[in-house]
């Protein structure tokens, strides 16, 4: 079957936004776990003012924020895929009419 340029690219951008959104939906559940995680630990080192204790919070502080990011890494390639895919399909439209 013949395809287009466009329509090939559609294709790919499809194919790769699928990915973002598992991707995305796994970040976003990770990152509720996380930052629970570093929640207590900050509670913990406020309650217990003991080093090892301050260190776990850094610690997972520190995971809370790179998975912040990479989630939110993530959020904007979508957004450029999906601006990217409306850019062809207003392509195709406009040849089609």
């Amino acid at each position: 079957m013949f395809h287009s340029r466009a329509e090939r690219r559609l294709i790919g951008i499809g194919d790769r936004l699928r990915s973002l959104r598992e991707e995305e939906a796994i970040c976003r559940e990770q990152l509720l776990h996380v930052a629970s995680e570093a929640d207590d630990a900050r509670i913990r080192a406020l309650v217990s003012d003991s080093p090892a204790d301050r260190h776990e919070h850094r610690g997972a502080r520190r995971a809370a924020e790179t998975l912040a990011e990479r989630h939110r890494r993530v959020l904007v390639k979508i957004g450029e895929l999906e601006a990217r895919q409306d850019e062809l399909l207003d392509e195709l439209a406009d040849r089609r009419n």
